[in-house]
């Protein structure tokens, strides 16, 4: 039987390589997406109405099992009893890192990769945000601004369902929004004791969110269970399992072949282009190839880099597409574990219906029209409001009638401030190839060099600072600074490593996402990013691989690629 024949190959499953997988079919193309992880059935993979008393530990995790098979993961809150197997058994692939420099990386292989655990905030970027680098004489230029983005952004908002409020403020654009999520009584409290004291310096609105409000393409509105990190039964969520793969499944033209795990880019040294991807059958282990003229490589910015440096050739001996050797480089991810917590008094009888399923956010106010003298660039607050509830009563030795009645009064508010700020580009934080490392299937993994500078730490402890002091002009009680020590990784926002840029020399992709070195070539995860910014980047990725894509294929079709 004669091998299938694709026009494209796209690695990787997850929030990019759905989109990838989206476009490219609606646009003509036969297409073969790999995946390296098993396949998920919504029905049967999802389980998030799966009640506590179910659970064999009682939703309490089988601790033994995970401190064995999955140190790393398990720290992630997401990572619990019922869906661990939606996150990588650290066992089988591990990695290295420098000394004293601990990274956490959080990872899921299955169809729909992080997609199906990720919490969906979706922001747009600005110019505040494209510009900086260029502003502050760091790294290099974005090679794009807002306005090559702002109609992908909207774009992609219709697609996938962005539920918000529109603000009017410069360094966070609004989009296009589905009807907004309310506030609690706590964030509305908050909201109008920090309107009072700081005007429109600072903002508290609801989170910008991937979750229907509405009935939209197709999919259900948000039911508010909860648990969203289980998976969606009701598809409320955008994931790729939920929207954008089945949209390139519709078209006919999709192959997903799950269980195929890359090891390589074939480089053809006479055209100069990629000719395959050599995979390994994750379950036999043999060894395949496949062929397309045209590759996408989703893979996640680690495992992106990792795919190129382990695709050297004689033309690259430093990696893959690295002429200017900035593959593996400039790794970001966002600082958090800075800000601070109080109880907001007067609202002990107010109760929720159903478990939001979103957070209250505060656009950046540092370094937007006022220079700070301690740090450059900014950072965003997410907010957390919550009553204690009847779970505190776990920790209450105690019983009768009296503990019974107390643990049905629903509490106190509990409000939390914590910052996102932005990490800036630094050669030396970076990744390389670890040759005494494999992991299961042989493949050589990576040894991760990254750390927290300066200006990163003095964005946590102002972000702890102002919380606190946000936090006092609401008249909350006992309130708590924090400034915690999670490492890089954590916020499990990594980005570059492929970055952006206009000169080939210094940069791995230009303006299109496409290898300065290879022109079939396209990244479009988070290992294209050129800077970290302080909102969450997944929107951003998502327009990036949609405008990548119409212009892939317009040049594929004129025979330039």
């Amino acid at each position: 039987m004669a091998p299938a024949k694709f026009d494209a190959i796209v690695i990787g499953s997850g929030i990019t390589g759905g989109w990838a997988a989206k476009e490219l079919t609606e646009k003509g193309l036969r297409t073969l997406v790999l995946e390296a992880g098993r396949p998920i059935t919504p029905d049967k993979d999802y389980v998030e109405h799966v009640p506590s008393w179910e659970m064999p530990y009682r939703g309490m995790k089988d601790r033994k099992k995970l401190e064995k098979e999955q140190p790393i993961q398990s720290l992630c809150y997401a990572c619990e009893e019922v869906n661990s197997d939606f996150f990588v058994k650290d066992t089988e692939h591990p990695y290295t890192t420098a000394a004293n420099k601990p990274f956490w990386w959080i990872r899921g292989r299955q169809v729909g990769g992080r997609s199906i655990l990720w919490g969906r905030q979706s922001y747009r970027w600005s110019d505040l945000d494209f510009t900086a680098n260029l502003r502050d004489g760091i790294a290099v230029d974005w090679p794009i601004r807002y306005a090559d983005l702002a109609p992908w952004y909207a774009y992609v908002e219709e697609f996938i369902g962005v539920s918000g409020e529109a603000i009017g403020l410069a360094q966070l654009p609004d989009g296009k929004f589905l009807p907004p999520m309310e506030l609690t009584c706590a964030e509305k409290t908050v909201k109008e004791a920090v309107a009072k004291s700081f005007g429109r310096e600072r903002v508290l609105t609801i989170g910008r969110v991937a979750v229907l409000t509405q009935d939209h393409n197709g999919r259900a509105a948000c039911h508010y269970c909860g648990p969203c990190h289980r998976g969606c039964i009701s598809l409320s969520y955008f994931s790729s399992v939920n929207a954008t793969l089945p949209a390139a499944e519709k078209t006919g033209r999709l192959t997903l072949r799950p269980f195929s795990t890359v090891h390589s880019l074939i480089f053809d040294s006479k055209t100069r282009r990629i000719s395959g991807v050599r995979v390994i059958d994750t379950n036999s282990r043999a060894a395949l190839e496949f062929n397309a003229p045209l590759v996408f490589l989703c893979a996640s910015t680690l495992e992106s880099a990792r795919i190129l440096l382990n695709s050297a050739t004689p033309e690259f001996p430093d990696g893959l597409g690295n002429s200017s050797g900035e593959v593996g480089h400039n790794l970001m991810d966002h600082i958090k574990a800075g800000g601070a917590r109080g109880v907001i008094p007067g609202h002990e009888k107010m109760r929720t219906i159903g478990s939001r399923p979103n957070i209250a956010y505060m656009p950046r106010f540092r370094n937007v029209k006022d220079k700070q003298r301690d740090f450059i660039r900014g950072y965003g607050m997410q907010a957390y409001s919550f009553q204690d509830g009847w779970r505190r009563g776990a920790m209450e030795i105690d019983f009768g009638a009296d503990f019974k009645r107390r643990m049905s009064d629903p509490g106190p508010w509990n409000f939390i401030f914590e910052g996102y700020g932005e990490c800036l580009p630094r050669h030396d934080n970076f990744v390389e190839i670890d040759k005494n490392t494999v992991d299961a299937w042989g493949i050589p993994c990576l040894k991760i060099h990254c750390a927290f500078g300066e200006n990163e730490l003095a964005l946590r402890k102002d972000a702890s600072l102002t919380a606190a002091e946000m936090l006092s002009a609401a008249g909350a009680r006992e309130i708590q600074p924090f400034r915690d020590t999670d490492p890089p990784g954590f916020s499990i926002h990594e980005m570059g490593t492929a970055r952006m840029g206009r000169d080939p020399k210094t940069s791995v992709l230009n303006s299109w996402n496409q290898s300065h070195d290879i022109k079939n070539l396209f990244i479009t995860d988070g290992a294209c990013m050129t800077s970290s910014g302080c909102a969450n980047p997944s929107l951003t990725y998502m327009a990036l691989t949609a405008r990548a894509c119409d212009y892939a294929v317009n040049q594929l079709k004129r025979g330039e690629l």
